[in-house]
């Protein structure tokens, strides 16, 4: 039988408050601790179906409406915590600005901005990001981008918290690298 059936099966059987341990456990291992309670809450208020799915290049997450008008969100495993906060809160924020503002706004527009600012005040906090990441993180969102990666600040500060060190941005490259296919 398929694991993702047997695991619905098993939160099904749970008691409420086991029900929100398990939840609160999960993000523990993916978001600073201080702020689990409140992604948590959030989740649940918007009634996000949260994925946590392997690496991809080309994005840190996703919002979809599905068919079924359920809120699906996508967020990279690979991220470190503090990435991993900004990106589910990136994305909550897409969600919340098309309910405000209708599906008609650009996506990174300015209500998506004002949403993604708001969304993210609660968490810009020295409990949650170190004191040297802070004062970018809080820096980066007197104007959010589409992006974390957009803003070079903001990219290398997070990457220092990254598991992997085995990227490079060009400018850490010594004078004459030579680069292969």
């Amino acid at each position: 039988m398929c694991r993702m059936y047997l695991f619905k099966i098993f939160l099904k059987n749970l008691e409420k408050n086991d029900y929100i341990c398990l939840m609160e456990q999960i993000l523990g291992r993916y978001i600073p601790e201080k702020a689990v309670l409140v992604c948590f809450e959030m989740i649940k208020h918007y009634k996000v179906h949260l994925k946590i799915v392997n690496e991809r290049r080309t994005r840190h997450g996703d919002y979809r409406l599905l068919p079924d008008g359920q809120h699906q969100i996508t967020v990279n495993a690979g991220s470190n915590k503090y990435r991993f906060l900004i990106t589910l809160i990136h994305e909550i924020a897409h969600l919340v600005a098309f309910q405000r503002f209708g599906r008609q706004i650009k996506p990174h527009g300015q209500e998506w901005k004002y949403t993604f600012q708001q969304l993210m005040l609660p968490f810009i906090r020295p409990e949650i990001f170190p004191a040297q990441l802070l004062q970018v993180v809080a820096r980066h969102f007197k104007n959010p981008t589409a992006s974390s990666d957009i803003d070079v600040h903001l990219s290398v500060a997070l990457k220092k918290y990254d598991q992997q060190h085995d990227k490079n941005y060009i400018f850490e490259l010594p004078l004459g690298s030579i680069f292969r296919n």
